[in-house]
C-alpha cells in the first residue's frame, strides 16, 4: 500500500479556525503526495476535524466518528483519524472508547500527519535483519509475521503499547524465513499477537493461508507452528490445510480466556460459549 493509490478525504467540523487547519492538513498531505475526495465512501483515508467548544459541537463530532466507523466497517476506508479540540482534550479517553480510530491528533500535530499516516501503512517498521542471532536452541526459530493488535481486549495493553495491527510484507517474511533455515532452524513458529489477521492491513484480505503455503516451498524447512490463532478467525480452510499439509504442525496455541458469554463480554472479546465449543468439537 502506498500513498500514491490512497485517497483522501475530510470532514471539517466547527469554526473557522478548524477550517484553517484543515486547509493547513490537507497541504500537508497535497506536498506529500496524497489524492483527495469529496466522497467518504471512495476514501482510503478519512479525516474528521473535530470541534469540542460546546456540547452541540460535541456532539455532532461523535455522531459524524460513528458515521465515519461505519463507512471504514463496510466500505474501502482503511485509515480512519479523527483530529483537532477533542482528542486534544481527550485523547486518553478516545483511545479507550474509539478503538475503530486508527489515529488520533491533537492540534500540534498537523505538521506530522502524513508521517503519522505513513506510519501505520508501514509494515517495514517490523525489518528483515539478516543472520538474526538466535536464543533459542538452533532447530527452531521463532517468526514475527506482524506486531500490533486491534482486538483491544478490557484486560489488554498491547494495543496502546504497540500500537495498531501492522503485517510485514510476505517477501520480506519469506526471506527472513529462508535465511533462518539456512542458519541450521528446522521449525519455524509463526508468532504475533493475532496471527489470524495476517494481511488484512496491507493486502486487504486475510493472508494466513496463502503464507503458510510459500514458507512451506522452502527446502529443509520441515515445520511449521502457529502460535496465537484467535478463536473467532479459526477458518475450516486453516483446519483443511491443517489436514493437508505434510509441513504445518497439528497444533495450535488459542488464547481462550473464558467460557462464561457474560464473563467474556466484559472482557470484550468476539465470541462466545457456543461458538467456542463447536470450534473445539
Amino acid at each position: 500500500m502506498t500513498k500514491d493509490n490512497l485517497k483522501v478525504g475530510i470532514i471539517s467540523l466547527g469554526c473557522d479556525k478548524n477550517r484553517v487547519d484543515s486547509e493547513l492538513m490537507l497541504t500537508y498531505l497535497r506536498d506529500a503526495g496524497y489524492e483527495f475526495t469529496g466522497d467518504a465512501s471512495d476514501a482510503d483515508i478519512i479525516i474528521i476535524n473535530t470541534c469540542g467548544f460546546i456540547a452541540n459541537a460535541r456532539k455532532e463530532s461523535m455522531d459524524t466518528i460513528i458515521e465515519m466507523i461505519d463507512y471504514k466497517k463496510k466500505g474501502k476506508c482503511k485509515r480512519l483519524i479523527v483530529t483537532g479540540c477533542m482528542p486534544q482534550l481527550w485523547l486518553k479517553e478516545m483511545r479507550e472508547e474509539l478503538p475503530e480510530v486508527d489515529i488520533l491528533l491533537g492540534i500540534d500535530q498537523y505538521p506530522y500527519i502524513a508521517k503519522h499516516i505513513a506510519k501505520s501503512f508501514d509494515s517495514s517498521t517490523i525489518p528483515y535483519v539478516q543472520n538474526r542471532m538466535i536464543t533459542t536452541p538452533e532447530h527452531y526459530a521463532y517468526l514475527k509475521i506482524s506486531d500490533g493488535c486491534d482486538n483491544y481486549c478490557t484486560f489488554c495493553t498491547i494495543p496502546f503499547i504497540r500500537g495498531k495491527y501492522r503485517s510485514r510484507n510476505m517477501e520480506v517474511i519469506l526471506n527472513e524465513a529462508q535465511d533462518l533455515v539456512n542458519n541450521g532452524a528446522r521449525e519455524l513458529i509463526i508468532i504475533a499477537q493475532d496471527i489470524t489477521r495476517y494481511g488484512i492491513d496491507i493486502y486487504g484480505e486475510k493472508k494466513l493461508i496463502d503464507l503458510i503455503r510459500e514458507l512451506s516451498k522452502i527446502e529443509n524447512l520441515k515445520w511449521i507452528r502457529l502460535l496465537y490463532c484467535y478463536p473467532e478467525e479459526i477458518t475450516h480452510e486453516l483446519i483443511k490445510e491443517m489436514q493437508t499439509n505434510d509441513k504445518l504442525c497439528n497444533y495450535i496455541d488459542i488464547p481462550l480466556q473464558h467460557v462464561s458469554d457474560n464473563v467474556l463480554k466484559r472482557l470484550n472479546r468476539r465470541t462466545n460459549k457456543p461458538e467456542i465449543v463447536k470450534l473445539i468439537e
